[in-house]
């Protein structure tokens, strides 16, 4: 028992290193175990589940505006990387190759994929030949790899898990509308259903994916400062159309290139929403991503035991049959405070609680994860209440993280207020950018902040270069990031 204690107690203060903090609440909360593979991580149960709601979710989405998921393989040939330059170049350092099979080795190399542009390219090239088989939206869930040199689990790791879309369009403007689209899908699905605020705009060049015309991200800030790119959404162009001769017959009866988009977000969303949200008690999740939004506890002694339990399973089936996930813990050797700190470690939006007194009365305890009030509720309106609260639940995670992030945007017109900004502080900083990769570069050279994007609605508009001083031609959220 003093052992069980322990371990819903040993969590590492964020403000003591946040980063231990994050390795004990995942490792403590069951969500991962490491592998035997470098920097590859198992997906436990309590882990993926959070995953398998984000893909009901975001297919919800996808589904709704007309996109389909295939899959493609996952080995690509050598050949196909070399037809857009750019692209090999932007990967070449994290490809990791097959050269030999069966005992032979291979005539070509293939590459684990790291992204799928090139085969989807080789793939429209054979499926479209006119007009009328554009606009074509496909989306595909599956796992790539990138062989990082630095990994942290969920948020950077050697193979992770994604969804990657690869739309083709008669025109630039079809596509450049569902680059956006799918860029402002990507906002409102991680502000509304992950409670995470985020910055929605452009990256700058040097920053952009490889081989893309313009890249768009929406970035979060952790509650370390640090920035992650939640996810990303690409106009191509017809770069690709080009290498890959994806080319239709139009309505003029001409031969035209299409032009392409693809968009993406991974799994660095969950490392996302425990930076965002966790706390010095442990995981924090936002109700409608946690495998358990409510947990159910009886209390009471021995001898009222059977009866409490009775009706806990009578407002077990109210909830579940209301579409709630709900589980009861009617361990009887653990004691009720145990759990309390067991589920409060494990992120559980909403405790349930139910003694003796409570039956008598006809009411139960509602407890909220995020503020710790606690509501006496009538049994009768069980579900309306416990629904209520987790949409509340929901609202203060939002609210929260917003209010982080305001008081840790900082507006800064020097690189010396930057570097001491950057020091002294942590978050994100809103500069004016002439344009150069020189100062891009001087700028994370010297006080360790890239270019996140050039938002698209910031707070203020500069109008000089915070390393050059000339004039500005943009606006740019910098940060460290993960």
């Amino acid at each position: 028992m003093a052992k069980d204690k322990q371990f819903v107690t040993e969590i590492t203060p964020q403000s003591e290193d946040f980063s231990r903090w994050y390795i004990d609440v995942i490792k403590k909360a069951d969500l991962m175990d490491y592998s035997p593979v470098r920097g590859c991580i198992v997906f436990k149960p309590e882990g993926y589940e959070i995953w398998e709601h984000i893909q009901e979710e975001m297919n919800r989405r996808l589904k709704a505006t007309g996109h389909r998921n295939a899959y493609f393989p996952v080995f690509i040939p050598e050949s196909f990387f070399q037809k857009e330059k750019d692209h090999i170049e932007g990967f070449n350092p994290e490809l990791p190759w097959v050269t030999e099979a069966g005992g032979d080795v291979l005539e070509e190399r293939l590459a684990v994929r790291p992204t799928s542009e090139t085969m989807f390219g080789h793939m429209y090239s054979k499926w479209i030949q006119s007009y009328r088989d554009l606009p074509v939206l496909i989306n595909q869930w599956a796992n790539v790899v990138r062989w990082e040199k630095r990994t942290l689990p969920f948020i950077r790791t050697t193979e992770f898990l994604w969804q990657e879309g690869h739309t083709a369009h008669e025109n630039e403007s079809e596509a450049r509308e569902e680059t956006m689209r799918m860029l402002e899908n990507y906002r409102d699905f991680v502000e509304s259903f992950l409670a995470i605020p985020v910055v929605t705009g452009q990256k700058t060049p040097s920053e952009r994916f490889a081989g893309a015309v313009d890249t768009y991200s929406i970035e979060a800030m952790m509650k370390d400062g640090r920035a992650v790119q939640a996810a990303t959404s690409h106009y191509l162009g017809t770069k690709f159309a080009e290498a890959f001769e994806i080319q239709y017959l139009s309505r003029e009866n001409s031969l035209e290139y299409v032009h392409t988009t693809s968009w993406g977000s991974t799994t660095r969303l969950i490392g996302s929403l425990i930076m965002v949200h966790g706390d010095d008690r442990g995981l924090a999740l936002p109700p409608k991503v946690a495998p358990t939004q409510v947990i159910m506890i009886p209390i009471g002694p021995p001898k009222t035991r059977e009866a409490v339990i009775g009706r806990t399973d009578e407002l077990f089936k109210q909830l579940k049959d209301a579409g709630v996930r709900v589980r009861v813990d009617d361990r009887a050797d653990l004691t009720p405070g145990w759990k309390f700190n067991e589920y409060e470690m494990r992120g559980v939006p909403v405790r349930l609680e139910l003694g003796p007194r409570d039956m008598e009365n006809g009411v139960c305890v509602l407890v909220s994860r995020i503020t710790g009030e606690k509501k006496v509720i009538q049994q009768d309106n069980l579900v309306e209440e416990v629904q209520a609260m987790l949409e509340q639940v929901h609202n203060e995670m939002f609210e929260r993280a917003l209010k982080f992030r305001e008081d840790h945007f900082y507006s800064v017109d020097s690189l010396e207020e930057m570097k001491a900004s950057m020091e002294e502080k942590r978050g994100f900083a809103l500069a004016g950018w002439c344009g150069t990769e020189e100062c891009e570069d001087k700028v994370k050279e010297e006080t360790g902040a890239g270019s996140r994007n050039i938002p698209f609605n910031p707070a203020e508009q500069k109008t000089t270069c915070i390393c050059c001083g000339k004039p500005a031609k943009h606006t740019v959220v910098f940060a460290k990031a993960y």
